[in-house]
């Protein structure tokens, strides 16, 4: 249920880092459990909520590895509790099972994912984007994730609450794709008196697992509540029953898990656009990319060409119709990227007939604005 509250932090303008604004944030909406391992470079927001959840009564616990957090993770949701942990790239792949059966169980959790190079132990401590399609498609089978990606500190503040937001209210995990420029920088941001947060409906029910809606969200009482819960990650019917044997019952439960977001997609896919009507060149870009992006585009703009960058602050689910619309009068779509062409690929399914270009960079650095300038000058000639 939606409900405005009092920030936990005074009501001012802060400078701090991007993982600790993160953290800061978690508290805001309401996370009182964190179950983490400490991987570089998110290990500041393990830290942090080491030392702030006690004061405000929240439990830390540091677990033995990446696996053992999810799964504490998930059973504290399902205590009743709202849940995070932090990792990066090696730790998230370890996750990606307990995120499916998150998927699968319908549990609230928020997984901050700061992206660092790869593959494998890569560059632990150097940026990348290499972990968007993994994001979408690490858990296998048929489902249905969220996933969000700041660009600012004040992003690493105020999507996490977001992030919260839309695991209670769609029962759901939910991913902080940052990366590591994001993370450790260094900036102000602004917390404002009150925040929006939304709180999971506790309502004691017989079918935990379904409702009368095709795309609707159960209520989700606790353990211990009276519920006589039943929480498995294999098919089940609508009471938490097992049902592997039929075919009807995984058709109703895939379906609904799948169009539960889906066919909310306008409140959670979030955009920004600049200067995007009737751009001729088109910047689409997210993260710390898209920063560079922007300044490309106000530089090209200062010598009269018509450029304009759509930013996905949601990447998933993927806002198709805001890029159609964007991209109608564009000669070139560009698409920077921290790694070897990852988004593009949907750009490209999307817009098959138009110019797509993508701009990779897996050097462990950021994408500047001179290597955008210099690939657009080519085919701006």
């Amino acid at each position: 249920m939606k409900t405005i509250v009092k920030s936990l932090l005074a009501p001012r303008k802060y400078f701090m880092q991007g993982n600790i604004a993160c953290a800061e944030g978690a508290l805001a909406a309401g996370c009182r459990y964190y179950a983490g391992y400490p991987i570089t470079p998110s290990s500041e927001i393990m830290e942090h909520m080491s030392i702030r959840l006690p004061e405000v009564g929240g439990v830390f616990m540091q677990m033995e590895d990446e696996i053992a957090s999810i799964c504490s993770m998930i059973g504290a949701s399902w205590a009743g509790a709202k849940v995070m942990t932090a990792t990066s790239g090696p730790g998230f792949s370890l996750m990606l099972e307990g995120i499916g059966y998150a998927v699968m169980t319908e549990t609230p959790c928020v997984i901050v994912d700061v992206q660092r190079a790869g593959p494998a132990t890569g560059q632990a401590t150097k940026p990348a984007q290499g972990d968007v399609m993994q994001a979408r498609w690490g858990a296998h089978g048929d489902h249905r994730i969220i996933a969000l990606s700041p660009w600012s500190v004040q992003e690493m503040y105020d999507l996490t609450i977001k992030a919260f937001n839309f695991s209670e209210k769609y029962r759901v995990p939910t991913i902080l794709l940052a990366d590591e420029v994001v993370a450790h920088l260094k900036e102000s941001f602004v917390v404002k008196p009150e925040i929006e947060i939304y709180n999971r409906d506790k309502t004691l029910t017989e079918t935990p697992f379904g409702t009368q809606e095709e795309d609707g969200v159960p209520p989700m009482p606790c353990f211990g509540q009276g519920a006589q819960l039943l929480v498995t990650g294999s098919t089940h019917n609508e009471y938490g029953i097992r049902k592997v044997a039929d075919p009807d019952v995984q058709e109703r439960l895939v379906t609904r898990l799948c169009k539960k977001i889906d066919n909310h997609k306008k409140d959670i896919c979030l955009t920004e656009r600049y200067f995007t009507d009737n751009a001729e060149y088109l910047f689409v870009a997210y993260g710390i990319s898209a920063r560079s992006s922007y300044a490309v585009v106000s530089e090209l703009r200062e010598s009269q060409i018509n450029a304009g960058l759509l930013r996905y602050i949601t990447i998933w689910p993927f806002d198709e119709e805001t890029l159609k619309e964007c991209a109608l009068e564009a000669k070139v779509i560009f698409v920077p990227e921290m790694n070897q062409g990852q988004l593009v690929l949907e750009i490209m399914r999307i817009l098959p007939h138009q110019k797509v270009i993508p701009i990779p960079k897996t050097r462990g650095e950021a994408i500047y604005p001179s290597d955008i300038i210099k690939v657009f000058r080519k085919y701006h000639e």
